[in-house]
């Protein structure tokens, strides 16, 4: 299927690994024009690398913090800059740690709620008056199957991606008559190189094997595996698509079966 996205621009926060990079691999061999930002490290200018060499779509790399409400809108304004306009983004951010409520100060409270909801909020606002301009546009947030069953020992993540839910529900409805769609991807327990190492951190801890501790995820979910990033990328992609473009508003689970309700 011709998703008819090349030639758009696409802005993916959180790209240069995990869900991310998958995401921003699947749009280049689309046809789209990325650019991926991420952490100042190693890690960035290398999936930038490797994005142009498996798909020979034009790729940037611009580092950004998001957790940073000033780096989080640079990520956009320069990206706009070096590749002229912006058609979909791609808000993510890594997961806030998990701690037990009562060990919560304010300052985690406050990293959580800049990482994961305020960075959304900052990198949308820089982008839809170039999407209302062009009244085209696909806005689309990456948060956790835990927006819709939430997850014990998840505290911050719970919270605080449910506000992005709410907030993208509200300028879903907002934005629609603009032609921008507006909508936000849960995944489950999918197979990326940090749930890997959850899994090594968690058998260590439990005197148990990584193989171990994933087989016992696998027994919760219906399919009895976990998911790939290519197969979450999929998704995304098509919610970017041309042919997404009646759906808006909308909280959609990739997850294997693992959530149990019917909403």
């Amino acid at each position: 299927m011709d998703l008819g996205l090349k030639g758009k621009t696409a802005l993916v926060a959180g790209g240069s690994m995990g869900l991310g990079k998958a995401v921003a691999l699947e749009l280049g061999r689309e046809g789209a024009r990325i650019a991926i930002g991420s952490l100042d490290d190693a890690y960035l200018p290398q999936a930038a690398e490797e994005i142009r060499r498996k798909t020979g779509a034009e790729v940037i790399a611009v580092p950004a913090d998001v957790s940073d409400p000033e780096q989080a809108k640079a990520f956009v304004t320069k990206s706009v800059e070096r590749l002229g306009s912006v058609d979909i983004l791609v808000n993510n951010a890594g997961g806030p740690p998990s701690v037990a409520f009562l060990d919560i100060d304010d300052k985690t409270w406050q990293y959580g709620f800049r990482l994961n909801l305020l960075s959304t909020i900052v990198m949308t606002r820089e982008a839809v008056p170039l999407m209302k301009e062009k009244k085209w546009g696909r806005i689309i947030n990456m948060t956790s199957i835990s927006v819709k069953q939430p997850i014990d020992g998840l505290m911050l993540s719970n919270t605080i991606r449910s506000g992005v839910i709410g907030f993208a529900k509200t300028l879903s409805n907002e934005l629609a008559p603009f032609h921008i769609t507006v909508n936000s991807v849960c995944p489950g327990y999918t197979l990326t190189d940090r749930v890997r190492n959850l899994a090594k951190t968690i058998a260590g801890r439990e005197n148990s094997t990584p193989e171990a501790v994933i087989a016992k995820w696998e027994s919760t979910i219906p399919m009895k595996r976990l998911g790939t990033p290519e197969e979450f990328a999929a998704l995304v992609a098509f919610l970017a698509s041309e042919q997404a473009g009646y759906i808006t508003g909308a909280a959609i689970q990739i997850d294997g079966g693992w959530y149990k309700g019917v909403m």
